[in-house]
């Protein structure tokens, strides 16, 4: 899953992130869904049983700009 308003490096690194982060998560016993809360991403019915899933969410999470704050 690459969305196309994402540079393609950026994504591609993104994902290399998300993989370890979940690798790390799996390897411990955890879950997709705490891998999800790590990034806070909010997990869903859709992300919710899904490593490969997960792994694109924090993905899209980590290519998201920045919110602006309120002054």
């Amino acid at each position: 899953m690459s969305p196309y308003h994402v540079n393609p490096l950026q994504w591609h690194q993104a994902v290399g992130v998300a993989r370890a982060s979940c690798a790390r998560f799996f390897r411990d016993g955890g879950k997709p869904e705490d891998a999800l809360h790590a990034f806070g991403v909010p997990a869903d019915a859709r992300t919710a049983g899904d490593w490969g899933k997960a792994v694109d969410a924090i993905a899209a999470m980590l290519c998201a700009a920045p919110a602006r704050r309120a002054a």
